[in-house]
């Protein structure tokens, strides 16, 4: 299967979000964050679109096709280094406005589509703290937000493809990378392979009904 990757634009978006709602279906964290008898996949849809178009200004999001079709068939978002001391920037700040503003909106017309609000905030701040603890080189880290493959188009290689495009330039620059994982098996093991190893198990619990999700760290390598 030949497969280019490339930066994501507006046509790409409808199949990005096909790629990310079926490989996340049966995803841990979704159920855990969101209540399945009213989950809402239109509204999923268009907050899955908001992401993709602030991630097209505002992080690394590329997509994997395949040449033969032009498919969307791998989806990854990485969030660019920044120093942990840094001000956030006018771009930085304009772009989480229009995040927010959008995703406001968004709540206003199609509601919550069963997010489970506690649970998402609850997640949110042990995010908080685990980055807190683990995030102390100046240099920033490149941070996979997410990295998904169509359930047909998997143990092919097109994950490894995703990562590579952005793990090389983090060799380049001698940044860390890092990754929070939703399963333990098999994500873990294909992680290592990739150079990640487990720096902290993030325990998300709302009054005993938990969630782990594996916090992965990635050295960088000697560029030859």
């Amino acid at each position: 299967m030949p497969i280019q990757v490339s930066n994501i634009t507006e046509a790409d978006i409808p199949g990005a979000i096909t790629c990310i709602q079926q490989a996340f279906k049966d995803d841990p964290y979704n159920h855990w964050v969101f209540d399945k008898a009213s989950f809402s996949y239109e509204r999923n849809a268009v907050s899955l679109g908001i992401r993709c178009r602030w991630g097209m200004q505002h992080a690394l999001f590329h997509v994997a096709k395949d040449t033969a079709d032009n498919k969307v068939i791998g989806v990854a978002c990485w969030l660019p280094p920044r120093s942990p001391c840094a001000p956030a920037t006018w771009h930085e700040w304009a772009g989480d406005w229009w995040l927010w503003s959008q995703q406001v909106r968004m709540n206003l017309w199609y509601g919550r589509g069963g997010l489970n609000v506690k649970r998402y905030w609850i997640w949110k701040a042990q995010q908080a703290a685990a980055q807190a603890a683990l995030w102390d080189d100046e240099k920033g880290y490149y941070f996979c937000n997410i990295v998904t493959v169509l359930p047909e188009a998997q143990g092919k290689g097109v994950g490894k493809l995703l990562f590579k495009h952005v793990t090389d330039l983090a060799d380049r620059e001698g940044r860390k990378c890092y990754l929070e994982s939703s399963r333990a098996v098999p994500n873990m093991a294909i992680y290592e392979k990739m150079g990640f190893g487990l720096a902290k198990e993030m325990v998300c619990d709302d009054q005993g009904a938990a969630i782990t999700l594996y916090c992965m760290m990635r050295e960088p390598m000697d560029v030859k």
